[in-house]
């Protein structure tokens, strides 16, 4: 059984969303890509491997939320991690085409969580800590909820590096 057609909608959205801003991550060369974006600000190259952390992360979310497993997920310091990674170092192509494809498999996951996976409500949970957009601490969550999260997240970030809508 399949999400129904709003989840997959935001689904297909979230896609093409993906396709065209590949076109405009790769347009732009490595030197642009490192520079920061305002002093003190990560570059596009810094926010594109942040998206790559939180692909990562959210990965292990989403499928261990339909494992069953605790809806309480581990926490993770996006700076430190953006910092140790290095991702201005990272070759600019490399770096897109992982995007890409982790983001890629996320839309995959996503399309065939089961509407039964998708809204059932889970607590406890920690998304009040974890989440792009908190959910209330003492409200059960879904996970259909937390892969929205999940979109809006990557939508700003696309935005927060000069992506256009």
């Amino acid at each position: 059984m399949t999400p129904d057609g709003s989840f997959q909608a935001l689904v297909d959205s979230f896609e093409r969303r993906l396709h065209d801003a590949t076109a405009a991550l790769e347009a732009l060369d490595a030197r642009a890509a490192r520079a920061p974006l305002a002093p003190g600000k990560w570059s596009r190259a810094e926010v594109v491997g942040h998206l790559v952390d939180s692909a990562s992360n959210n990965h292990q979310r989403f499928v261990r939320a339909q494992l069953g497993q605790p809806f309480v997920f581990p926490t993770y310091d996006q700076d430190a991690w953006v910092a140790l990674q290095r991702w201005n170092e990272a070759p600019w192509p490399q770096l897109v085409e992982l995007l890409v494809r982790f983001n890629s498999e996320l839309a995959r996951l996503m399309r065939r969580t089961s509407p039964q996976q998708l809204r059932q409500p889970r607590f406890p949970h920690n998304l009040h800590q974890i989440a792009f957009k908190p959910w209330p601490e003492r409200e059960p969550a879904t996970l259909e909820w937390f892969m929205r999260d999940y979109v809006e997240h990557f939508e700003h970030h696309l935005r927060q590096a000069g992506v256009p809508d």
